[in-house]
């Protein structure tokens, strides 16, 4: 167990699987009171109960966050729990339908938006006040290397995290002098189960999705949450509006 973020209280959105439930670990494993929000209860709970007997705190809450009342009480439950929050990782996410953009189902577009893009900006618009009343605090949000770079056939997912790395820049600039450090982290190729859901049991993607990244393999879940961590630590105090790729070089080549 490390101690760099002791004391704190960390927020993970998404924590039920993948990097939300890597990251939870992660947190935990540096010190830090992890509250993990997610819709998937009993997933949430399987979290909560990895980061426990790994030796660290955490409690589950169920918000969606998509909806502002919901991440008003979200954080709201975090302060009266704890006084404080120090650290935010809003992931929760999803990669949505496949199709060309002239095909692209309206209904999923606003779908994937509110989960990919919108939730982010609530999560921020009330994590962030807090924060400024304590005078610090570290938020990251979960992009992607469709982030960073154009993917046929997924319009909307795409779209979506481009625009949080957009979000995460124009709100670090407006919060880094009130002691408020927000960056983005853009993964490649991980394997969690959406990724999983997506290749759909197929060696053939899977060989194909390992092989779009120069490391040559996917990646796995604690290695972005590492890299989250890391953005919260003061190790990182000078990153600002970063979006970190973490990719094995697929944005490189």
């Amino acid at each position: 167990m490390g101690t760099r973020l002791e004391g704190r209280v960390a927020l993970v959105t998404g924590g039920a699987s993948g990097i939300g439930r890597a990251s939870a670990l992660a947190f935990a494993g540096e010190g830090a009171t992890v509250v993990v929000a997610d819709v998937d209860q009993l997933a949430g709970a399987e979290t909560v109960r990895a980061v426990n007997e790994a030796g660290g705190t955490a409690r589950f809450v169920s918000y969606d966050v998509t909806k502002s009342d919901e991440v008003a009480a979200m954080v709201a439950d975090v302060i009266a729990a704890y006084g404080r929050l120090d650290c935010a990782h809003n992931n929760a996410g999803t990669s949505g339908s496949t199709a060309f953009t002239v095909d692209y189902p309206e209904a999923e577009w606003d779908r994937v938006m509110a989960l990919n893009l919108r939730s982010v900006f609530l999560c921020m618009k009330h994590e962030i006040p807090p924060m400024v009343e304590q005078g610090a605090g570290a938020i990251v949000n979960t992009s992607s290397g469709a982030g960073l770079m154009g993917f046929a056939g997924l319009p909307a997912y795409v779209a979506s995290k481009h625009g949080v790395v957009g979000l995460t820049r124009a709100t670090a600039l407006e919060y880094v002098k009130a002691g408020i450090r927000v960056n983005a982290v853009c993964p490649g190729s991980t394997r969690t189960p959406m990724l999983e859901a997506f290749m759909g049991g197929d060696p053939a993607m899977e060989k194909m999705m390992a092989r779009s990244a120069p490391i040559g393999r996917l990646g796995d879940p604690s290695e972005i949450a590492a890299a989250v961590v890391w953005l919260c630590t003061d190790d990182a105090s000078f990153v600002v509006g970063h979006a970190f790729a973490v990719d094995g070089g697929a944005v490189i080549q």
